[in-house]
């Protein structure tokens, strides 16, 4: 059945530093019995891949999520492919996160630019901190492996890398040939089959983001399949959206790695009042709610907001 449009508000948020191609983040905010839920697949994601998104913003607005089990979720700060005084800031000034998630394979950078990031990153961090790399894909086994050494050594040790290749067959031809772990996102959330990962033994790490997946409770019943450690990690959601993040992560039975739930603070604003910043290097479980002002502040253009409710329509007559 369709939402009424009274429950349904389309956003707007400008990022801190261009992210995955990104200068302005926009999406569409639900709300419904259980409380609000958010909708914003990036636009390169067609009306198949999109239903996902939409389960997962029904599931916060019409059913909630599972009980936690933990109080505190420890997260990673997110690091863009910024210059290296800029990475350093970002380190320094990130809430005391002891975990950094660098963007890797940007184009137009060179392996310079990387190693002189991982290396202002470390030195933010200090010795004790961990590291690891997001190459989204973009690298062929080859270069992967040559890209893995110089960085694991600028970074005085990589913690994992985070789909350095694509396909299921080169993830697993890449981890037989380095030492450092390999972790799959891509190739579980934008999959038909994300189990593969497991079967062929390709990766020592899984990362789950609840809105590609379809929700919480598919996130859960999909890491007990997958059988490996968990990373729960953001699409580059407002905080309303990350709310579902913290839930997932909260819920897991094990989590033994940092989360890259951190992500608000690529935002410029947000749409509550008290978003998601960390605290010592971790986030609170809880749920916040739009501030009425925020919300009215990020709202879109009348040209966007037609595009989302039409976008909208055509997912909810595919699901």
């Amino acid at each position: 059945m369709p939402r009424n449009p009274a429950d349904l508000h389309v956003w707007s948020l400008p990022l801190r530093t261009r992210f995955r191609g990104l200068t302005v983040r926009d999406g569409l905010l639900v709300h419904g019995a259980a409380g609000w839920g958010e909708f914003s697949p990036f636009w390169d994601y067609d009306v198949a891949e999109s239903v996902a998104w939409w389960r997962a913003a029904r599931e916060a607005a019409d059913e909630g999520w599972p009980e936690p089990v933990r109080t505190r979720i420890p997260v990673n700060v997110t690091v863009p492919a910024v210059d290296a005084e800029t990475a350093h800031r970002i380190v320094r000034e990130s809430g005391g996160c002891r975990t950094a998630k660098v963007k890797v394979a940007e184009p137009g950078q060179s392996l310079a630019d990387e190693i002189a990031r991982l290396e202002a990153v470390r030195d933010a961090l200090g010795p004790d901190g961990a590291i690891r790399v997001d190459a989204n894909a973009a690298w062929d086994v080859d270069t992967a492996l040559a890209r893995l050494v110089a960085l694991d050594r600028a970074a005085g040790g990589l913690e994992y890398a985070e789909q350095p290749v694509p396909g299921v067959d080169d993830l697993a031809a890449l981890r037989r040939r380095t030492h450092v772990p390999i972790a799959a996102d891509e190739s579980i959330r934008r999959s038909d089959d994300p189990l593969a990962v497991a079967r062929a033994h390709a990766a020592d790490i899984v990362v789950l983001k609840v809105q590609p997946l379809g929700g919480v409770r598919a996130c859960l019943e999909l890491a007990e399949r997958i059988g490996l450690p968990v990373v729960v990690s953001s699409a580059l959601e407002s905080s309303v959206g990350l709310a579902a993040g913290v839930a997932l992560a909260a819920a897991l039975p094990e989590l033994p790695y940092a989360c890259g739930l951190a992500t608000a603070q690529l935002f410029q604003g947000d749409l509550v009042s008290d978003p998601f910043r960390p605290v010592d290097g971790a986030l609170d479980v809880r749920r916040p709610d739009p501030d009425p002002d925020l919300l009215d502040a990020a709202h879109a253009s009348d040209e966007l907001t037609a595009r989302w409710v039409a976008r909208l329509a055509a997912v909810e007559a595919r699901a």
